[in-house]
């Protein structure tokens, strides 16, 4: 309210040695009255590339995972009235990127098994497309926060309107070939350029207003309400121009077939219109899933100081959900479904936390509390996908059947210790955290769908962070964390078989049992008033071993089978690689002046080591089409300058 401020800030970076990103951003705040001010903030992001694409024919097209973003945000602060202040905002971000940063082992179309199509070997962050990809994601928010502290009570109220929209666009020729391949299309057909659409349009209000004490006394409290109402529309369009003149002959075959033949009437074979369920041609698969999820929840906490350093908290939030959707899909891959399902509960999440000051600056702290998460309802599996069309194979067996998955609950114990002294703060923590009904998404073999499981499981750990400066300038942190968490549950096949790893004491995915990153910050003066400093900085990260799903666990390293005579490749043409994602480390370096009146200068070197990170691995009916690692961005030299004032 009382003085015009801003800031600036530019950056130019080199990514992987050959393409240039960088950022332009800005804010500033301006008071309009005594009692009304504004911020605004603005702000643009070039990202540099490092994927390289083959490309049918022998070409090469270079940094195919660049993009950019850009938006802003506009705020205002009212003060009509002691203690009241009225916060109306309103934000606007747009992202889009040209591709995605997954580098391939094997593709269809590019593989060292072939032999009358060139044989491909990929190299470090490359990949094979037939059709561009890209990525598109918009947000327009508006929320209104207004705050009353009185000197008894005060009231908080939060409004929230969101619209979002994101397009994933993805090359799925390899995807939709594979299957061509399966029906027997000729070479032509497996060829044609398929391109996956997803689009989600996501509008969402929410509403929250809390009640709280004002005063000073050891006894506090809160008490609140929450509603949100979420309507998402979620569509899959697969156009693949050229695909029905191939899906009316397999068709066609089907019919003449002497065994169980599938006609539409005795001699007449169906056509893909016959199939569509309403979408267009050239389409073999197309969904649309529009959901409605409503919630209200009300909650409460009290707390009370039983001595100067004794404090206990009890609170609890009782929550109600219930979700409808909608499912309908056409064309030759899906099942042309019509379906309607609801999902609903209730529930109570209770919490318990006790904190004592054991000494200034020293204070332990323990917890209980329950989380929760909805349940929901499985989309049908992809049948004519399944093992390679074999009626009931065991894809089918495994996967189908499982309409529905729980709603996951779990209880969290944790204790810890929070301690500042001499200038060094010390955080630690460890828990131990029960779940029931954990919800497991796996790929669901050769169907080309993804299932949700629900199975039981825990974690539990330790993970800490301090900081210090030992000495004048120098500034030291550290943290880390070890965490083992595991399934408690195991889930088997019908012939008994283990289902995508889900077994008692193999580790749940994604999670690294080790992770620990250090930073050190040297910062000196470079002339005799003290007004300019230069600093070096320099940073570290270790993230340990993962899986991307459970049962990457299994039989690994793993083999393969691609099962193709597509291109020349042998029957039983196989690739093996090992699934668990190995540990890798960060290292970054930079260094900078600062100047007087709010000046700074600071140049940057980001993965000095240029480590290719495997971030997570992905498949495509079960390897069938393609196999690949998501990895992360390269070596990036860089320079910043920014403004205050």
């Amino acid at each position: 309210m009382d003085r015009v401020e801003g800031k600036i800030e530019g950056n130019v970076n080199l990514v992987d040695g050959d393409d240039f990103g960088g950022h332009l951003k800005g804010a500033i705040n301006l008071p309009l009255s005594s009692k009304l001010a504004m911020r605004a903030v603005g702000y643009y992001t070039r990202y540099g590339g490092f994927i390289d694409a083959l490309r049918e024919g022998g070409g090469m097209t270079e940094d195919v995972n660049s993009g950019e973003r850009y938006g802003g945000r506009v705020s205002l602060r009212w003060e009509p009235a002691e203690g009241l202040s009225i916060t109306p905002r309103f934000l606007y971000q747009k992202v889009t990127t040209d591709g995605f940063n997954r580098q391939e082992v094997y593709n269809l179309y590019a593989n060292r098994f072939t032999t009358t199509r060139p044989q491909v070997v990929f190299k470090e962050r490359q990949q094979y497309l037939l059709l561009d990809e890209g990525f598109k994601d918009e947000v327009k928010l508006f929320d209104l926060t207004m705050n009353y502290t009185g000197d008894v009570v005060g009231v908080t109220s939060v409004t929230t309107y969101t619209d979002r929209d994101i397009l994933v666009s993805r090359d799925a020729s390899a995807l939709t070939g594979s299957v061509s391949s399966d029906l027997g299309f000729v070479d032509a057909g497996i060829l044609l350029p398929a391109n996956l659409v997803d689009r989600t349009g996501v509008k969402q209000f929410t509403q929250e207003v809390r009640v709280n004490s004002a005063g000073d006394g050891p006894f506090q409290w809160l008490i609140g309400g929450y509603y949100a109402n979420v309507k998402r529309d979620y569509t899959q369009r697969l156009p693949t121009p050229g695909y029905d003149q191939y899906d009316d002959g397999f068709l066609a075959g089907l019919c003449s077939r002497p065994v169980n033949p599938v006609c539409r009437s005795p001699g007449v074979p169906l056509e893909s219109s016959d199939l569509a369920n309403g979408f267009g041609p050239d389409s073999p698969y197309n969904a649309d899933i529009p959901y409605d999820l409503s919630q209200i929840a009300i909650f409460g906490e009290v707390s009370y100081d039983f001595t100067d350093r004794l404090t206990a908290t009890v609170g609890g939030r009782y929550y109600a959900f219930d979700e409808s959707r909608r499912f309908v899909s056409g064309g030759l891959f899906p099942n042309g479904d019509n379906a309607r399902d609801k999902t609903s509960s209730t529930g109570f999440s209770p919490r318990l936390l006790l904190s004592y000051d054991v000494a200034d600056g020293i204070t332990l702290n323990a917890q209980a509390s329950k989380g929760f998460r909805l349940g929901g309802v499985n989309d049908p599996l992809n049948l004519p996908l399944c093992d390679g069309g074999v009626p009931n194979g065991p894809d089918a067996q495994t996967f189908g059947g499982r309409p529905r998955y729980d709603d996951e609950t779990l209880w969290n114990y944790e204790g810890g210790v929070k301690a500042q002294f001499g200038g060094i703060t010390f955080n630690a923590a460890g828990f131990y955290t029960k779940i029931n009904n954990l919800q497991v998404t796996a790929d669901a073999g050769s169907c080309s769908s993804r299932i949700v499981f629900n199975a039981d499981a825990h974690t539990m750990g330790l993970e800490f962070e301090l900081t210090a400066r030992p000495v004048a300038g120098l500034d030291l942190g550290v943290s880390g964390s070890y965490v083992e968490a595991e399934f408690d549950s195991t889930l088997t096949r019908p012939n008994g078989t283990v289902i995508e790893g889900i077994r008692n004491g193999n580790r749940l995915p994604s999670v690294p049992k080790f992770q620990i990153a250090a930073n050190a910050t040297y910062s000196f003066p470079i002339d005799a008033s003290g007004n300019s400093n230069a600093f070096v900085t320099a940073s570290f990260q270790h993230v340990g071993s993962r899986y991307t799903q459970p049962g990457d666990q299994e039989n690994n390293p793993r083999t393969f089978v691609h099962g193709f005579t597509f291109g020349g490749a042998p029957i039983g043409s196989a690739t093996t690689l090992d699934l668990k994602l190995p540990d890798y480390q960060l290292v970054n370096i930079g260094a900078g002046i600062e100047l007087p009146d709010e000046l700074e200068i600071s140049v940057y070197v980001n993965n000095l080591l240029d480590e290719n990170a495997l971030l997570a691995f992905d498949r495509e009916r079960g390897g069938r089409a393609r196999l690949g690692f998501a990895t992360n961005q390269p070596r990036t030299f860089g320079v910043t300058v920014r403004k205050g004032f």
